[in-house]
């Protein structure tokens, strides 16, 4: 599985505030680590690889994450929902040990 992150550049140059807030639960929760790629697109730049991808995926919001499986490919631009259904499920699929559990929910502790 290769997940891609695509984050916004404003008309002004400025990053995206929700793109912006969407990183940092990325990175507070661990999950980071488990972007595969992260592109800009910008709004200034119509041939920017993220504006690319949004085209051929008719995506309109960002930020978006693009999920390619194999043969599928999925897109959420809903933050929440791709965590729940991509990451948190895979965690709980993949059997992953208890320092990847730690890290990707950093209020929890060892007992």
């Amino acid at each position: 599985m290769r997940i891609t992150f695509v984050k916004k550049v404003l008309k002004d140059g400025s990053p995206c505030r929700k793109c912006a807030d969407v990183e940092r639960r990325l990175e507070r929760s661990g999950y980071i680590s488990r972007i595969d790629e992260v592109l800009i697109a910008d709004e200034r730049d119509a041939q920017s690889p993220g504006m690319r991808l949004a085209s051929k995926h008719d995506v309109e919001l960002a930020p978006f994450f693009v999920i390619e499986d194999g043969e599928e490919t999925r897109i959420y631009t809903v933050y929440f929902k791709f965590v729940k259904e991509e990451l948190e499920s895979t965690v709980k699929a993949s059997g992953q040990d208890a320092e990847d559990t730690l890290r990707a929910n950093p209020d929890l502790d060892y007992v």
